[in-house]
């Protein structure tokens, strides 16, 4: 077997690098199965002191609690605590929108420490009209702004993204097919939280927890921006708790990309989200990491050196060496249902890693008495596989379209 091309990367990768290498890193990324190197998928189901998991008691008692633990001390980074005062304010409410089928409100999250630092975020809720009850939601971030994912011309425009157009980003957020379903729609910009830049730790959520961030640009020793992003999703299902419209235990936490590999975090930490959805989240998401197939920790943690804390770089070209893989982030949802979907021209994700990552998640929801599970077969281009694991691979580009919203729409169904 020929060598894999980024093993000649290996002796000085725990270093920072410069954006020139790692363009040169992204240009030796491997798209062919065919050099793939052998790897052992961990068990999730064995623990790391070589006992076996067989009831869901230990499971749940020893097994996930050291799993979470792992993820928490040796990629991600802890999620803060609660501020120590939050509030809400109604900003803006319409009956009529969205051509008279939903109630829009956006609300800002007031996030206030005893030590006089402030915070803020502001939320984008879209209600059923003509719902009788209260409605399950989905729930994700955005990138680009709320006044990004549609066309209304009252919904407010973030200033980090004031350049951005109005419904830029509306084929991702298809809020009136969403209400037409009976579900809210709610979003917030992912900048809310953390700004998604190295320098951004001291307009970040951090902020309100460490008066040290002034000035600091890289790699934090112990946070990261994705612990940062996924504590503003629970914080933001603790606003939806509070409005009397929305049913809080039917929450769908979902995300795109980065956001994707977020929502998986925020489930695993938060078992409050009933499903868990991953769109395209590959390196760090739903793509086991040991296949070294497409984005790598190489370029993820180099290019992106704020996502993630500094222990995992050490795990950079040593990824088959780690302990746990990918597959055990999934687990982390269960028996909640999860989804993760990819894209047949999106190899930069590795589509094969993110379904072998679910499939090998199975056996912890077997466990827990679910079956509807993978089977090895990944399913054809355009294909969908629904069950307590779903998994659907769509023809086309890195994005989230209406093919996606489908299979997410009819999962919910089932299911929450």
């Amino acid at each position: 077997m020929e060598h894999h091309p980024l093993e000649q990367w290996r002796k000085d990768a725990q270093q920072p690098w410069s954006q020139e290498i790692c363009q040169a890193v992204r240009d030796l990324t491997l798209y062919d199965e065919n050099l793939v190197l052998p790897y052992t998928v961990p068990n999730p189901l064995k623990c790391f002191d070589g006992q076996m998991v067989t009831t869901p008691h230990e499971w749940f008692a020893k097994r996930r609690p050291e799993l979470l633990k792992w993820f928490t001390e040796n990629f991600y980074g802890p999620l803060p605590p609660r501020p120590d005062q939050t509030t809400y304010e109604l900003l803006e409410e319409d009956a009529n929108a969205l051509a008279g089928t939903a109630i829009r409100r956006q609300i800002r999250l007031n996030f206030a420490m005893a030590n006089g630092r402030t915070h803020t975020a502001e939320l984008l809720l879209y209600l059923p009209k003509k719902a009788t009850g209260r409605v399950p939601a989905f729930l994700g971030l955005n990138f680009k702004g709320n006044h990004s994912t549609v066309a209304e011309e009252a919904v407010h425009i973030n200033p980090r993204t004031a350049d951005i157009p109005r419904a830029e980003s509306e084929r991702r957020w298809p809020h009136q097919d969403v209400v037409a379903r009976g579900y809210a729609s709610v979003t917030c910009c992912y900048l809310d939280f953390f700004p998604d830049r190295t320098d951004g730790w001291n307009e970040s959520i951090w902020s309100l927890f460490d008066e040290n961030l002034e000035g600091f640009d890289g790699t934090h020793p112990k946070y990261g921006s994705i612990s940062a992003w996924a504590w503003g999703l629970s914080r933001l299902l603790d606003c939806l708790e509070r409005i009397p419209e929305v049913d809080a235990t039917r929450i769908t936490v979902h995300g795109h990309s980065r956001l994707g590999k977020t929502a998986l975090w925020a489930g695993a930490n938060d078992q409050r989200f009933r499903m868990v959805v991953s769109n395209d989240s590959g390196c760090g998401g739903a793509a086991l990491s040991r296949r070294w197939y497409g984005e790598t920790f190489l370029v993820m943690l180099n290019v992106f050196k704020h996502w993630c804390p500094m222990p995992a770089r050490e795990f950079i070209l040593r990824e088959p060496q780690m302990p746990v893989d990918q597959h055990e982030l999934i687990a982390l949802a269960a028996p909640r249902p999860i989804v993760v979907a990819s894209a047949t021209e999106d190899q930069w994700a590795d589509p094969k890693g993110e379904f072998l990552s679910a499939y090998y998640a199975g056996p912890v929801y077997q466990l827990l008495g679910h079956y509807e599970t993978l089977n090895q077969n990944m399913p054809d281009p355009g294909g969908c596989v629904s069950g307590d694991v779903s998994y659907h691979y769509r023809i086309g580009k890195h994005d989230q379209i209406a093919f996606d919203w489908a299979h997410y729409l009819d999962l919910a169904d089932r299911w929450v």
